[in-house]
């Protein structure tokens, strides 16, 4: 396998591509940049009502996946994969939250591709992650602190984040560079014509045409900005900063 691929283990293959149809990632999709597969995991039921789900043991509301259903369908991904190893991520609220890092890792070290396992109902047999997580490396990845309906559009995100950082995806290696979070940095502000809007004129450094100024003055904003709305984001560019100097 060349192509970076993708493959979505899911109760609703309906709801993908989605939005990575459009703009950027659909335009690597449709040129074969990256592949996208989608799995069913009600393919994988014994059952003829395709029963992927039970009562909580122990009592409780909703459903949980049947650990061997999901099980079954992590075994049949892998095997799309050849003697390649994709990342076998799990979406769940309890992963470690999603950073640029990670999906730098995973593009670097899995260049084959990932396995996007989405959760539904209450969640996944734990004995079937703990399989996968102690015989496969399977990582658990969370997308924010929040709750939503099952694993899909944490997936989306991944993947989108993921994409992007595929050769010939963004044109300029430039703009991947310098985007928010690739240096522990909120991004700077960003203007366009006209020069004047309702009263609220560029900076007129930007109008200088110094680009040494200007990329002095956006390296500022960015610092101000981040130590503004993200101490966290902060902390970590300052040891960063400190690190490189020793």
């Amino acid at each position: 396998m060349t192509n970076w691929q993708a493959t979505v283990l899911t109760l609703f293959p309906e709801m993908f591509p989605g939005p990575l149809a459009h703009s950027l990632a659909g335009r690597a999709l449709r040129e074969s940049l990256w592949l996208l597969k989608t799995i069913d995991i009600r393919g994988f039921a014994h059952d003829k009502h395709q029963t992927v789900d039970d009562t909580c043991v122990g009592g409780g509301a909703g459903m949980v996946l049947k650990a061997d259903i999901v099980d079954a369908a992590l075994t049949h991904a892998c095997s799309q994969y050849n003697e390649e190893k994709p990342a076998i991520i799990y979406l769940t609220p309890r992963g470690e939250p999603l950073r640029q890092p990670r999906v730098r890792s995973l593009m670097k070290n899995n260049p084959s591709g990932c396995i996007l396992l989405c959760g539904r109902y209450e969640g996944i047999d734990d004995r079937v992650i703990e399989k996968w997580r102690e015989e496969k490396g399977l990582i658990e990845i969370s997308i924010g602190d929040y709750i939503l309906s099952g694993g899909e559009i944490a997936a989306l995100t991944l993947m989108d984040a993921c994409v992007r950082l595929l050769p010939g995806v963004v044109n300029k290696q430039e703009s991947l560079e310098s985007e928010s979070f690739e240096l522990d940095l909120l991004e700077f502000p960003q203007y366009t014509k006209p020069q004047n809007w309702q009263g609220k004129a560029v900076p007129e450094v930007l109008l200088s045409g110094d680009h040494k100024k200007i990329a002095t003055w956006r390296q500022g904003q960015s610092e101000k900005i981040t130590k503004e709305r993200r101490p966290d984001l902060w902390d970590a560019y300052l040891k960063n900063d400190l690190s490189h100097q020793k």
